[in-house]
């Protein structure tokens, strides 16, 4: 099997067996831009507190991180971890947002795919990962976002190697997906030990491309491979929907 094959093999066996997953969870885009860096080298339990706190103090949006004093804003996102840095970076993202587009995030996601990956990828503190979140799931642009779980199973199942570069295994997964059909809206077909997916969000139900949701659902499903399965450490195969598709099998 070509690896283009067994990705096309991983996406139609998990979306069956697990159905829609409605990631990304969020009210608003920025929201989904914030939690895209505030989730760098943390969980997303820790994120969800950040928001909150963020939320509360009615300073989840451009506005919001606008008006804050750095040491407050430094306190409200504590619970994420590197939090003086990760509270500098909305900053400076604010500021880039208000430089470059007037302060208007709706046209700063509708430029050009190539060009706004590029501007985000010059911000301190944005990689890839978090860039393509960007432009995934609050921009509705057709990139996919490879994170550690998606490299990791991905590895396992020798459709990459581990000196991958993350452009290489984005394309490889994206020429995959292009001939992927889109979910079906039936229940999924397994329901033993399936993981609970996140509730339906305005971020989430939004109106994207075929292939954009495509490449959605790929994320998210990954990730829950990633976090009930595909453990870095002593990883559950025998449970695991993907099982069939090692090489071992």
């Amino acid at each position: 099997m070509t690896p283009e094959a067994l990705i096309r093999a991983i996406y139609r066996k998990l979306s069956r067996s697990w159905g829609p997953q409605h990631w990304w969870p969020a009210e608003t885009a920025f929201e989904v831009i914030a939690g895209a860096i505030l989730t760098q080298n943390t969980s997303w339990k820790n994120v969800e507190r950040a928001l909150a706190s963020l939320r509360s103090a009615n300073a989840l949006s451009v506005a919001g991180i606008r008006a804050l004093p750095l040491p407050r804003l430094e306190q409200l996102v504590r619970s994420s971890g590197y939090y003086r840095q990760k509270a500098a970076r909305l900053k400076a993202f604010v500021a880039y947002v208000d430089e470059k587009y007037g302060g208007s995030l709706e046209k700063m996601l509708g430029t050009a795919t190539a060009q706004l990956r590029a501007e985000l990828l010059a911000l301190h503190g944005i990689g890839p990962e978090t860039a393509d979140a960007i432009l995934l799931y609050a921009g509705r642009h057709e990139i996919f976002v490879v994170d550690a779980y998606a490299r990791r199973i991905l590895q396992r199942h020798r459709a990459i190697d581990e000196v991958a570069r993350y452009d290489d295994v984005r394309a490889l997964v994206e020429r995959a997906l292009a001939r992927a059909h889109g979910l079906k809206s039936a229940a999924p077909r397994m329901t033993a030990n399936r993981p609970a997916a996140h509730s339906p969000s305005p971020m989430s139900a939004v109106t994207r491309s075929r292939l954009a949701q495509t490449y959605n659902e790929m994320h998210g499903l990954l990730v829950q491979a990633g976090k009930h399965y595909c453990h870095r450490d002593n990883p559950d195969c025998d449970h695991c929907p993907l099982r069939p598709l090692l090489p071992s099998a």
